[in-house]
């Protein structure tokens, strides 16, 4: 029988709401006993802190518990346990005191941690892989719409209501989570593992334990930083509506339910495109978008109304940058080991969240609240440059979107890539730019270059080779000692295929001097080639299109410098729209049995032959024009 994601939807949306509710109902509350605008974000700050500090240090507990008990219970012992807590709550409202309050807070924050890791392993559980990006992007829409729907509600009963109604929807809201608990239902995958429950202990060994999901740990800090701005946002937009748009409690509810719809719709509307689209791709776009809309805000201000338009163009916009990050955890996490890390996901996106009370409490004790705007803009301007030189599908297909501005790239041949078997790829070298064309075009699949030494030399570049693990390739020119080296290539490129992986590299080791391939005496792709491992496919590919242009050797004497060459090349781009886009052909072929062939004529013939399939059919010896 299909399970739905219904049951555990409605849950968290109650959880969340009621979390929201209360946290929002306390800062009003409080508020309106202080006059000092100082005390007023600081009492705010305090009541966000007390939600999200027991996610830090109760998470690894979250997560050991996940891994021995079900997954579902937890979520009901959960949900029982928040019916006492409102009960706190309101003898906190009803003694007007703040600290009870406030520890009904942090007790609901207590509740919520220790149930978080379940509720979001049991997205795998009730929909499988395959239903990933619409699960998370449900969750997300529920949260976000929870979060925001808890704080309109407060603003908008805290005026005009008596205290007995907001008693009573506390807890009215905590018996529909445990109702609706009660029907979930999912094939739940289970585990003993143990892991430590100290927190800082738990964080260490969950960051080494996630290194082994290469990315995976700069995803989750880059969600985090997001989490932070989220918090930042929900925090200061109270404060920003009362003292600067000068409004009350009910019109600042009125704007916070336009960004509840916006970030809600955008999550539902990226969890139906991911599925046709690689969403994950344009991550950086999102967040630069999101970065130009921040400062927007700071430098021009708006009245209410546009204001609250602007505030929903960037919670939707929200939804696209944050769901396919976490559907990627999702996806590259492999069984029960999900369990922690989102865990630890949860302790590190909850240090960012228990940090944006602290920054913005620092940021207007110092700083008009609008300068929230300026902080945020400028941290989510730079966090997409972190993600890209640290996750390699990122930075893959921003490049491959920014070389189509460039160039008209044609591939033919791209379905030979998905196999189960390991591939060796041997393509033609007509220019310094073509691996970066290719590498940037197989975004989606997992391949470790052989790269030449110098390029390990360039900072830049050599952090984005550690993205693909790549194999450095002495320079005997240079270095003397490499030689031990270069034998050794033939062995790491026998072992990754042998491994199942995928290994790229030029069998004539150069890029073109005259628009033709030239193997010489090369002997790497003899030598890999004479000895095949079992299960491995060999495609060759034919790049033409690049000879002539600012890459290649045309009309030089040397290889073009990567650094100038590539600034030359952004600046040529930006005459994009007075200039025909260059014309690049690519051909992948399955070459298999054609290479073992030829390694049976000696190293000059196999060379021979792969020269000729190189150069059959060039068209371009003749340079374009760049």
């Amino acid at each position: 029988m299909k399970t739905t994601f219904t049951a555990l939807f409605t849950t968290n949306f109650w959880g969340v709401l009621n979390d929201n509710f209360l946290k929002t109902l306390a800062a009003f509350i409080v508020i309106g006993w202080i006059d000092d605008p100082q005390m007023q974000s600081l009492v705010v700050s305090m009541a966000a802190g007390a939600l999200v500090l027991p996610y830090i240090f109760c998470s690894a507990l979250a997560g050991h518990l996940t891994q021995i008990y079900s997954k579902i219970n937890i979520i009901r012992w959960a949900k029982i346990a928040e019916l006492p807590i409102m009960g706190i709550a309101i003898l906190g409202f009803c003694l007007h005191s703040v600290w009870i309050v406030i520890t009904a807070v942090f007790l609901m924050g207590l509740q919520s941690s220790l149930y978080s890791p379940a509720k979001y392993a049991l997205i795998r559980d009730i929909g499988g892989y395959q239903r990933i990006s619409v699960g998370m992007g449900g969750m997300e829409a529920i949260a976000f719409a929870g979060m925001l729907a808890g704080t309109v509600l407060a603003s908008f009963v805290i005026e005009d209501t008596p205290p007995f109604v907001h008693y009573v929807m506390l807890v009215g809201f905590a018996l529909l989570g445990l109702v609706c608990s009660f029907t979930i239902k999912a094939n739940e995958t289970k585990t003993s593992m143990p892991y430590p429950v100290n927190p800082i202990k738990f964080l260490k060994l969950i960051h080494r334990k996630t290194l082994a999901y290469k990315g995976v740990n700069s995803i989750i800090y880059t969600l985090s930083v997001f989490w932070w701005l989220a918090a930042s946002l929900q925090i200061g937009l109270i404060i920003y509506g009362k003292q600067v748009l000068e409004l009350d409690a009910f019109h600042t509810g009125l704007i916070l339910s336009l960004a509840a719809i916006g970030i809600s719709l955008g999550n539902v509307v990226a969890g139906w495109v991911d599925k046709k689209i690689y969403l994950l791709g344009y991550v950086a776009y999102f967040g630069w978008f999101l970065a130009v809309l921040l400062l927007f805000l700071f430098f021009v201000p708006l009245k209410p109304v546009p204001f609250a338009i602007m505030l929903f163009i960037l919670a939707f916009t929200a939804g696209f940058f944050k769901l396919p990050l976490d559907a990627e955890i999702q996806k590259r996490v492999k069984g029960t080991t999900l369990n922690v890390v989102l865990a630890y996901f949860n302790q590190v996106s909850f240090i960012f969240i228990l940090l944006a009370s602290g920054t913005f409490a620092l940021l207007t004790f110092f700083l008009p609240v609008q300068y929230m705007f300026l902080l945020l803009g400028i941290v989510l301007l730079l966090t997409p440059f972190y993600l890209m030189f640290n996750y390699r599908p990122v930075i893959c297909f921003t490049c491959r979107q920014l070389f189509r501005l460039r160039y008209d790239i044609r591939i033919e041949g791209m379905e030979y890539l998905k196999t189960d078997k390991s591939c060796l790829i041997l393509p033609n070298h007509q220019a310094v730019v073509d691996p970066m064309i290719l590498f940037a075009e197989f975004y989606a699949y997992r391949i470790r270059p052989l790269v030449d030494e110098g390029y390990f030399h360039i900072g830049l570049s050599r952090r984005i080779l550690s993205l693909f693990d790549a194999v450095c390739v002495p320079d005997l020119k240079k270095n003397h000692n490499g030689l031990e080296q270069v034998k050794s290539l033939h062995t790491i490129v026998h072992e990754t295929l042998q491994a199942g992986g995928n290994v790229l590299f030029y069998p004539s080791g150069h890029i073109t001097l005259d628009g033709t391939e030239k193997i010489g005496n090369r002997q790497l792709a003899y030598n890999v080639c004479t000895e095949l491992p079992e299960n491995t496919v060999v495609l060759g590919i034919r790049t033409e299109g690049l000879w002539g242009s600012i890459w290649s050797r045309y009309g030089r004497k040397n290889t073009p410098p990567l650094i100038p060459t590539l600034l030359k090349s952004i600046g040529l781009s930006c005459t994009l729209p007075f200039r025909k886009r260059r014309r690049v052909n690519i051909t992948i072929e399955p070459i298999t049995e054609q290479v073992t062939q030829w390694s049976k004529e000696g190293k000059i013939g196999f060379n021979r032959h792969m020269e000729d399939y190189y150069n059959h059919g060039i068209k371009d010896i003749r340079p374009a024009a760049d």
